[in-house]
C-alpha cells in the first residue's frame, strides 16, 4: 500500500490538457473559464446617479441658491438635459447624469411645489449620490481571470461586457461504470439479497456540477463482460471512473481485466480509511482509469479526495489551489495505521473559525451519514489521538455557509 499523499502525486502528475471551446453563457454554469475576459467599455460607462432626487450645480448651491426650477424629468435610459444654474432635472436611480450637473440631492432632502424644487438641509457635498463613469473597471480592464469558476456572478459580468459567447474549457469525456450482480436500477423494487445503484448516479452528480454530462454503464460480476466492455470505454472516453471490483473478492475482477486490456497500474491500495482497495492506472493511448471501492462512503470519500482535485487542476480551476481547515470541536482516538478521513459537520463559532464536529457512522457502507455531514477530514496517519482544538484539512462536499 502506497499513502495517502504518494497516491495524491501520481494521480495529479497525469496532467492533461482539453483545450477550450466557446459556448453561450447561459449554458456555462459550473464550467471553468479558459480566458481573461476585459471590459469593452468602462463601467460605469457615464457619470450615474444613485439616488432618486434632483440633479444641480454644486456651484449654484455653494452661492447660496436653495430653490430650483425643475426643468425636466429624467429616467433611467433617457437621453440627458442639460441645466443652468438656477435650475434642476428631477432624476432617478441609474440615470446618466447631465455634464451639466455634479451633485445629486435625494428626494427626502428637497420639497417640489409648483415646478420649484427647495432645498430642505443645509449640508450638501459636492458629488454626491453619483457612481462616476469608469470608477469599478476602465476599458481593457481584466473583469473576469481565466480559471474562474462560471456562476451567476459571473455569468452577470459577462453579460455587462457583451460576452455572451464565452471561452470555456475542454470537459474530457467520461464513463461511470458501476459493478456488482447485488445492484439494481434505483427505480426497481430489488429483493432481500440485492441493493439500488447508487455510487453512480452520486458521481455523475458531482461531476454536473462541473458541466460534465457522463454516461452511465453498469456490469455485472462476469469477467468476460466486464472486459469487453470495459475495451470499448477504453476507445471511447479520456476518463472512466469505475466503482466495486476492486477488493480481493473472488469476483473481483476489475484489476485484472484492466491488466489484460493493457491499462498500466499506478496503484493499488491506499493507506486509508475508508477507501482502502482504491485503484488507479492509465492506458498507453492516455486514457486514466479511477477504480473506486464499491462501498458508497469509499466511492464518495475518493471522488472528493482525488478525482475532483485532479479535475481542477487539469482544468487550471483557481479553486485547485485553495484549502480549507477546521478545528475539532472534541477529542478523537483513531488507532489503525491509516489515515482517517472522518466525516464532520462543519460549523462557524462567534470567533469566525470553522469547527468540526464528527459524525459516528458504522463503517464505509452507512452513506446514510453522509446527508448528515459536510465534509471529510483528513487525519494524519502518524497520529492516534487528535486534541479538540487542532486544526486539520477538511474536504467539503457540501456548501457550509
Amino acid at each position: 500500500m502506497i499513502t495517502v499523499a504518494e497516491a495524491e502525486k501520481i494521480i495529479l502528475a497525469e496532467t492533461r490538457e482539453y483545450g477550450s471551446e466557446l459556448v453561450d453563457f447561459r449554458n456555462a454554469a459550473g464550467r471553468i473559464l479558459a480566458e481573461d475576459i476585459v471590459a469593452d467599455r468602462d463601467l460605469p460607462p457615464c457619470n450615474r446617479v444613485t439616488m432618486d432626487g434632483i440633479a444641480i450645480r454644486y456651484a449654484a448651491f455653494e452661492t447660496g441658491i436653495r430653490s430650483f426650477s425643475v426643468k425636466a424629468t429624467q429616467a433611467a435610459g433617457d437621453a440627458t438635459i442639460e441645466i443652468q444654474n438656477d435650475e434642476c432635472i428631477e432624476i432617478m436611480t441609474g440615470a446618466a447624469l447631465p455634464d451639466s450637473a455634479d451633485t445629486v440631492i435625494r428626494y427626502e432632502d428637497v420639497t417640489i411645489e409648483n415646478g420649484i424644487a427647495a432645498v430642505t438641509i443645509d449640508t450638501v457635498k459636492q458629488g454626491q449620490n453619483i457612481h462616476y463613469k469608469g470608477r469599478d473597471k476602465k476599458k481593457g480592464d481584466v473583469v473576469l481571470r481565466s480559471g474562474t469558476r462560471i456562476d451567476a456572478s459571473v455569468i452577470s459580468m459577462a453579460a455587462s461586457v457583451g460576452k455572451y459567447i464565452i471561452p470555456a474549457k475542454h470537459l474530457p469525456l467520461v464513463g461511470i461504470i458501476s459493478t456488482g450482480s447485488e445492484l439494481v436500477d434505483a427505480g426497481s423494487e430489488p429483493e432481500a439479497h440485492q441493493i439500488r445503484s447508487s455510487n453512480s448516479y452520486t458521481i455523475s452528480a458531482v461531476l454536473e456540477q462541473y458541466g460534465i454530462n457522463a454516461d452511465l454503464m453498469h456490469l455485472p460480476d462476469d469477467k468476460e463482460t466486464t472486459e469487453q466492455q470495459l475495451s470499448q470505454c477504453l476507445e471511447k472516453y479520456d476518463v472512466l471512473i469505475l466503482s466495486g471490483g476492486v477488493s480481493m473478492g473472488k469476483y473481483d475482477y476489475v484489476p485484472e481485466v484492466l491488466e489484460d486490456l493493457k491499462v498500466e497500474k499506478l496503484f493499488h491500495k491506499v493507506k486509508q480509511r475508508p477507501g482502502k482497495p482504491f485503484w488507479f492506472g492509465r492506458h498507453a493511448s492516455g486514457v486514466l482509469v479511477f477504480a473506486f471501492p464499491g462501498n458508497p462512503v469509499s466511492a464518495f470519500m475518493c471522488l472528493h479526495r482525488y478525482l475532483v482535485p485532479w479535475l481542477e487542476m487539469n482544468l487550471k480551476a483557481k479553486s485547485s489551489m485553495q484549502k480549507a481547515y477546521a478545528v475539532l470541536d472534541r477529542d478523537v482516538t483513531f488507532t489503525a495505521p491509516l489515515q482517517y478521513f472522518m466525516q464532520v459537520e462543519l460549523r462557524l463559532n462567534e470567533q469566525g473559525q470553522l469547527t468540526a464536529i464528527p459524525v459516528e457512522g458504522n463503517g464505509s457502507g452507512d452513506f446514510a451519514n453522509l446527508v448528515d455531514s459536510d465534509a471529510f477530514m483528513e487525519l494524519p496517519l502518524e497520529q492516534t489521538n487528535f486534541k479538540k482544538g487542532e486544526a486539520y484539512r477538511v474536504w467539503p462536499f457540501k456548501n457550509i455557509i
